[in-house]
């Protein structure tokens, strides 16, 4: 580069465009001056600015300046179970390899790649194997795969890395989606007259022999209690009811416990703080705002130890994911929380879901 071999190009890719996001980092290069070929400079690319430095020989630290009233980092050992990234047929905010190297530069402990359309335990082992964060995948069980398909499934556990850890019920496709939202489209029906729908025995037993998770995707508040109660029958032994209190599912309280009871675990997404009326997305202004207060009240009433906490970002025009489970940690702090509870919800829940604990 510039004549020189020896010359690097490190590209820093935490730099959303938006400039009515405050998510811009002030960035420190640790190199000696004398080292420097050529000043800082800046390119644009999709939704992301670069900042671009060529330098020679050794490998330069970048260092993200972090708050004064947050002095250790929050981030240490988290888990993400709920990451949207490109490539993909909605507009994603990063790729794989760009949020895999964000989350293991804060030092997290994994992530579990979510694509509605397409598996993506084959991604999760490229992008754990380009970056050395660790990553997971699975399966959603919308119509692109073939519906509530037996077969996806057992072809994803098949892949090379062993990767595919979670199956995920019928979401943008399913019954109670399209039906909520009043979209007229084909539909993934689950329940029945009050029972799982007959291609959900096959389902439920791969997922209890290959001990993997089982989301319960955009099933109704009823419909996510009659399909528990199903694949614990069915052997079953983790079950994760996706944003339980977030559109369109939107269990109460009542519900929340019954889950509980029952053995589920309770996802609680960041995202649906910025879902509502004031939702930058237009797309998401439909749905129901979930506050971190919310969540709060239902942690205390149902009990931390049934939670696990996720971003569900990614999407283009909001915050990256490192950003939104971040804000989540700090903010349940300020609601009372002590670490060890937050600790549990992010932490130690999510690690015996992927058979890290």
């Amino acid at each position: 580069m510039y004549g020189d071999p020896r010359s690097r190009l490190l590209i820093l890719l935490d730099l959303p465009l938006t400039a009515s996001y405050p998510y811009r980092h002030a960035i420190k290069l640790v190199l000696m001056p004398e080292e420097i070929m050529l000043a800082p400079g800046s390119i644009q690319s999709g939704s992301f600015q670069w900042v671009v430095f060529f330098y020679l020989g050794m490998v330069a630290t970048l260092q993200a300046q972090a708050p004064v009233n947050v002095p250790e980092n929050p981030l240490t050992g988290v888990i993400d179970f709920h990451v949207h990234s490109g490539p993909d047929s909605f507009t994603r905010s990063v790729t794989d390899l760009e949020i895999a190297r964000m989350a293991k530069d804060r030092g997290m402990a994994a992530l579990v790649l979510k694509n509605h359309f397409t598996m993506t335990a084959d991604r999760a082992l490229l992008a754990e194997r380009a970056t050395g964060m660790r990553c997971f995948g699975g399966i959603v069980l919308n119509r692109a795969v073939g519906g509530l398909n037996a077969e996806a499934i057992k072809r994803m556990v098949s892949f090379t890395g062993e990767k595919g850890k979670v199956v995920w019920l019928p979401t943008f496709d399913a019954e109670n989606h399209v039906k909520r939202f009043k979209e007229k489209r084909p539909y993934v029906r689950v329940v029945e007259d009050g029972r799982p729908v007959a291609e959900l025995k096959e389902i439920f037993r791969l997922i209890a022999k290959h001990d993997l998770v089982l989301e319960t995707g955009h099933a109704s508040a009823e419909e996510c209690l009659i399909l528990i109660r199903a694949a614990k029958k069915a052997g079953v032994k983790k079950i994760l009811v996706t944003h339980a209190m977030a559109d369109p599912v939107g269990m109460d309280i009542e519900r929340l416990k019954e889950a509980a009871e029952l053995g589920a675990l309770l996802e609680c997404v960041w995202l649906s703080n910025l879902q509502g009326p004031k939702a930058r997305l237009e797309s998401m202004r439909h749905w129901r705002t979930v506050t971190t207060s919310q969540y709060a009240r239902a942690m205390r009433a149902v009990g931390v130890k049934h939670f696990v906490l996720a971003s569900d970002l990614g999407q283009y025009l909001n915050p990256i994911h490192t950003d939104g489970m971040k804000a989540f940690i700090l903010e349940l702090r300020k609601e009372g929380m002590t670490e060890k509870e937050i600790s549990i919800m992010c932490r130690d829940n999510p690690a015996k879901l992927l058979g890290l604990k």
